[in-house]
C-alpha cells in the first residue's frame, strides 16, 4: 500500500507522487480541433503514469486514453482512445506510408469492431495494446487499495472519481447511450473526423428513405420525425449522463441517418436547444459544430428556408450525403433506389449551396473498389468536372471502400488507386471509414 507522497505546484497544475504513481490534476489541452501530426489532447483532463503506462481520464473520473511507455508499445506517438459508448480506437501514425492524403488526418483510426477499415494489420492482436486495456482493470485495483485519508482534497477526490468507474462500470455505461437516445449510433457522419469523432448523439428522425441493398449499417425503419417530447427527453438524459464532462464537448450529431429530412422546424429547434442545455457557449472547446446525413431526396427536397435556418444557427455545420455513384448500371448494383438524374441534380444542388453559405459545408460519398461496373468512376469524374473548373477548398467527396468486392490484395493496392483517383478531383477527397460513436 502506498502512502508517502509529494506534492509541488507548476504553472497553477497540481501534480503528486504516490509511489511509483505520478497523478496530474486540471491538465489543459488545446482549445481548437487540430490537424497535427503529434498526439494532442484537447479540453480539460486529469492523467495518471505509471512505470508501463499513461492513462488520462475525463471530468468524470472515465478512462478516456492510454499510452504506452515501455519498449514493448507499437509507437511512442500512437495511443489508445477509449469512446464514449465503450469502443476501443488505435490511432496509428500509418508507418512510413503516412495517412493524410487518405485519409485527411495525420492518424489513422483503428477500430475494434468490424468495418471497412483497409489495414491489414490489427494492432488489437499485438500483447501491448491487450496488456494496456488490461493494465487499467490494475490500476483500478490498486487505487482501491491506497489509503487517500493524508492525500489532499483535490487528488482524493479525483481518485474517488476514478475508482467508482472500473472496466465493469465503463462497460455499463458504454451501453447507456443507446437506451438513453432509443437506437444505435452505428455509423458517424465522416466529417465527425474535424472533431475526432466526439459528438453528442441526439436523434431527431428514424429510419431512412431507401433500402439499400449494399449496406450494413442504415436502419431499415422507413422513415419518421421524432416529437420535440422526445427530444426534449433526450436532452436531459444526455446532459445527466455526460455530467461534467459535457464541458468538453462543443459538436453535436443530428441523427439518425437522414437528419436533413427532418421538419425543418424540428430540426432548428433540437439544435437550439442542444446548444443551449448542454451550455456548448460555453464549452472547454471553441468552435461548436453541427453533423447530420442527408440524401439525395432530403438535399434536392430542402428549401432555401432550411439551409438559410441552418445557416442561422450557432454553429457551423456538416452535411453528408450519400450519392454512391452517377452511373445507372452502379446504382442498379448497388440497388440504390436513385437514378442518375437525381445524383446528377443532388451534386449541382451541393455544390450550389458549399457557395452560397459560408457557415454550411455539403459533403458526399461515393463507393470505390474493384468488381464495380467500369462506367462508375467515370461517372464520378464527369460530375465533378462539369461544376468545377479550378480547385476548390470545400465541398469534400469521400470514397467509401467496399471490403466485400475484394480481398487482402485490394487492400494492398487501394491507396495506391485512390492516389490515382484523388489527383483527377480539384475539390478536397478523402476515403471514408465508417466509425461507431
Amino acid at each position: 500500500m502506498r502512502s508517502e507522497f509529494t506534492i509541488r505546484l507548476l504553472r497553477l497544475v497540481e501534480t503528486f507522487d504516490i509511489g511509483d504513481l505520478h497523478i496530474t490534476l486540471d491538465r489543459q489541452g488545446a482549445r481548437r480541433y487540430s490537424k497535427v501530426s503529434y498526439p494532442l489532447r484537447y479540453g480539460r483532463f486529469a492523467e495518471i503514469k505509471t512505470p508501463e503506462h499513461l492513462f488520462q481520464f475525463n471530468l468524470n473520473g472515465e478512462l478516456k486514453f492510454i499510452s504506452g511507455r515501455g519498449k514493448d508499445w507499437p509507437n511512442p506517438s500512437e495511443w489508445l482512445k477509449r469512446t464514449v459508448s465503450g469502443n476501443w480506437v488505435y490511432y496509428s501514425t500509418g508507418g512510413y506510408d503516412g495517412p493524410y492524403d487518405c485519409f485527411g488526418e495525420y492518424y489513422l483510426p483503428c477500430l475494434s469492431y468490424p468495418s471497412n477499415n483497409i489495414n491489414l494489420c490489427d494492432p488489437f492482436e499485438d500483447k501491448a495494446v491487450v496488456s494496456a486495456i488490461e493494465a487499467l482493470g490494475s490500476l483500478h485495483e490498486e487505487l482501491v487499495k491506497l489509503d487517500s485519508a493524508p492525500l489532499p482534497a483535490s487528488v482524493g477526490k479525483f481518485l474517488d472519481l476514478v475508482k467508482s468507474n472500473p472496466p465493469a462500470e465503463l462497460c455499463r455505461k458504454g451501453g447507456m447511450i443507446s437506451e438513453i437516445i432509443g437506437d444505435s449510433v452505428t455509423v458517424l457522419p465522416p466529417d465527425t473526423r474535424h472533431v475526432d469523432y466526439d459528438v453528442i448523439p441526439l436523434i431527431i428522425a428514424d429510419g431512412c428513405l431507401y433500402k439499400c441493398g449494399f449496406c450494413r449499417v442504415k436502419s431499415r425503419l422507413g422513415f419518421r420525425n421524432r416529437s420535440e417530447k422526445n427530444i426534449e427527453t433526450q436532452i436531459g438524459r444526455l446532459r445527466d449522463f455526460l455530467g461534467s464532462e459535457i464541458a468538453n464537448y462543443n459538436s453535436v450529431f443530428l441523427g439518425q441517418h437522414d437528419g436533413l429530412n427532418s421538419d425543418p422546424a424540428l430540426l432548428e429547434f433540437a439544435a437550439k436547444r442542444a446548444f443551449e442545455a448542454f451550455d456548448l457557449g460555453n464549452s472547454n472547446l471553441q468552435d461548436p459544430s453541427l453533423f447530420l446525413f442527408g440524401s439525395v431526396d432530403s438535399i434536392i427536397g430542402a428549401c432555401r428556408e432550411t439551409f438559410d435556418r441552418i445557416d442561422g444557427l450557432p454553429f457551423r455545420t456538416y452535411i453528408n450525403v450519400g450519392l454512391e455513384s452517377a452511373d445507372r448500371e452502379t446504382l442498379g448494383r448497388l440497388r440504390k433506389g436513385i437514378t442518375a438524374e437525381g445524383v446528377e441534380t443532388a451534386f449541382a444542388k451541393i455544390v450550389d449551396i458549399n457557395r452560397r453559405y459560408e457557415r454550411i459545408e455539403v459533403t458526399s460519398n461515393f463507393v470505390f473498389g474493384p468488381g464495380l461496373p467500369g462506367g462508375h468512376i467515370e461517372s464520378v469524374l464527369r460530375l465533378i468536372e462539369k461544376h468545377f473548373d479550378h480547385p476548390c477548398p470545400k465541398g469534400t467527396v469521400y470514397f467509401s471502400p467496399l471490403l466485400d468486392a475484394g480481398d487482402s490484395g485490394w487492400k494492398r493496392n487501394i491507396k495506391r488507386e485512390f492516389y490515382k483517383l484523388k489527383m483527377k478531383i480539384p475539390v478536397p477527397s478523402f476515403l471514408y471509414l465508417i466509425q461507431r460513436l
